[in-house]
């Protein structure tokens, strides 16, 4: 394996009391922003309007993954109203998707269903460079492979190159402390070598699709978009509880080189205590 993906391996790991000591040594020393809004939906989709721009006029594509859930939904509107619709050149955007559950694309439950409504079909988007997860099919681990060689096709890459980096990937934060699809003692946490997964999830009974930490920790730009005081206590474990992945998978979530920003309401931010919240 080549040394990005060793690099993200001790990201990937679970409880191991090693791995963990490493883990909250480098987290601790990482560039953390958090910035607390009345409206986190339209935080998000600035930071996606920014990063977006900043590819274009390096003349490059961008590449993004999305996140599914009810906050998310808020950000893909305001991106395609004025004034961010007009800032993004949406022809350069190849859009991904963080998670999938497996069913078919007009599922009321489809991350992929919800952006399309809310954002893909309302601005002018290139369909080719729209990547859906086919999550629907019978054999999920095959789904789970051919999405992650569809990655490294779009990034021009092979199986044995670096792992892909994402110019920006969207994430939410679960009740339970999850993210994308990494539920809290479930197989994908511990995963190190493979980019996309099948994850079996047995409080839910069912599979889920699933970037795996060795993808997410390898993005340029990580922006977590967490709203409401119900969110308060989880994400107060999150960002000042002890390390422990196993329990609270979004702690894994930290790039080796890009930045990871939390964006974060006023409800969202109430009880945190340790952690510096920039306002505004």
């Amino acid at each position: 394996m080549t040394k990005p993906r060793a690099k993200a391996k001790s990201g990937g790991r679970g409880n191991s009391g090693k791995a963990a000591t490493r883990q909250k040594s480098a987290r601790s020393r990482g560039p953390v922003v958090r910035e607390r809004s009345r409206d986190g939906g339209a935080r998000g989709g600035g930071g996606v309007r920014a990063a977006g721009t900043q590819a274009a006029r390096q003349g490059s594509c961008f590449r993004v993954a999305l996140s599914g859930g009810s906050t998310p939904r808020r950000t893909y509107e305001m991106l395609a109203e004025a004034p961010f619709r007009d800032m993004v050149d949406w022809k350069r955007v190849h859009f991904f998707w963080g998670d999938e559950r497996c069913v078919p694309p007009e599922h009321p439950d489809s991350n992929y269903r919800m952006a399309l409504e809310a954002l893909l079909s309302r601005v002018p988007a290139a369909p080719a460079r729209i990547h859906r997860i086919e999550a629907e099919r019978a054999d999920a681990d095959t789904a789970a492979r051919e999405y992650q060689r569809e990655i490294i096709r779009v990034f021009g890459g092979t199986e044995d190159a670096p792992t892909p980096v994402f110019d920006l990937i969207l994430l939410g934060l679960g009740p339970d402390g999850h993210t994308a699809s990494l539920f809290p003692g479930t197989a994908a946490l511990r995963e190190v070598e493979r980019r996309v997964v099948a994850n079996f999830v047995p409080k839910l009974a069912a599979r889920r699709m699933t970037f795996t930490y060795p993808l997410l920790n390898r993005a340029a730009n990580l922006v977590f978009v967490t709203t409401g005081a119900e969110k308060s206590a989880i994400l107060a474990e999150v960002l000042e509880g002890p390390e422990d992945l196993e329990r609270l998978p979004a702690q894994g979530v930290k790039p080796s080189a890009g930045t990871l920003t939390w964006i974060v309401d006023a409800g969202a931010a109430a009880k945190l205590v340790r952690t510096p919240v920039t306002k505004g």
